[in-house]
């Protein structure tokens, strides 16, 4: 599979010896021509990789904040077809890499490959496919693999070390390790075993390792950058940019202070 976006900018990364930062937002919170002014913003302030959340009604690995956040969104209109739209017209401006995070129910209800396809014509370079269980995982891979996405893959605390192996085979671009059980939302501090658990998915593959899940601060942002290849920050991120004003001013705020945890983990 020819290299994706997501490939090349950790290439990069890694040839310049430096973390990576994921950024998660929901497409289309507070409306999809937003979230396209929040992207370009997230990619101003030094973010390596935005994870684009799929609004969908159900959706349950996500805690409050980006369960509001997808409500705010499908209350708003947001549609896959829409926020297909939004990824093309990011992509008339800037290059940043850019991944789904989907849930199936809204893929397989337009047929999962056309879904796929279309979602790669508008400019997409990935899915994390939160409800699509390792067992039943080929076939749709194969979707991916024949738009050329990379198909990022979870793996969570109490996930043992033989289905570590299998997971990370099945994946492309990177691995998402989740730092804590539960489900996403800001915590006080690092999961204890975060680090223990990167470096078993060291032991079974290559890929780059994001860190993500409770992250929300500079100081947690530069510890988890000590871990892991590249940093993961969803609601904190959410929450800067829908507790400040939907105006200029307010969304330069916002960014500003993503920008101090990309900072915090570029020190690293």
């Amino acid at each position: 599979m020819k290299k994706t976006r997501i490939d090349r900018r950790f290439a990069d990364l890694r040839k310049q010896g430096k973390k990576g930062f994921v950024s998660y937002l929901s497409a289309g919170d507070p409306n999809l021509q937003d979230t396209v002014d929040i992207v370009l913003r997230l990619e101003d302030a030094g973010v390596d990789v935005v994870e684009l959340g799929l609004p969908f009604s159900d959706p349950l690995a996500d805690g409050r904040v980006n369960q509001e956040a997808a409500t705010r969104a499908l209350e708003a209109g947001a549609t896959f077809e829409g926020v297909l739209e939004c990824i093309a017209n990011i992509r008339e401006r800037s290059e940043i890499p850019m991944i789904f995070y989907a849930y199936m129910n809204p893929l397989l209800a337009r047929g999962f490959e056309q879904s796929i396809e279309m979602a790669a014509q508008s400019g997409i370079d990935g899915f994390l496919l939160l409800d699509l269980p390792l067992e039943e995982a080929k076939p749709y891979k194969g979707a991916l693999s024949k738009n050329a996405l990379n198909g990022i893959q979870l793996v969570t605390p109490t996930t043992p070390d033989d289905r570590i192996g299998k997971i990370v085979k099945q994946a492309t671009g990177f691995i998402y390790c989740v730092s804590r059980e539960g489900v996403t939302g800001v915590q006080d501090s690092i999961a204890e075993g975060a680090g223990a658990l990167v470096e078993r998915i060291r032991t079974h593959t290559d890929l780059p390792v994001a860190l993500g899940f409770g992250i929300g601060t500079p100081d947690q942002a530069r510890d988890a950058a000590g871990l892991a290849d590249a940093v993961v920050v969803g609601s904190a991120i959410v929450n800067a940019f829908h507790h400040n004003p939907h105006t200029a001013e307010g969304r330069a705020d916002a960014a500003a202070f993503v920008k101090t945890m990309v900072d915090a983990v570029k020190e690293v």
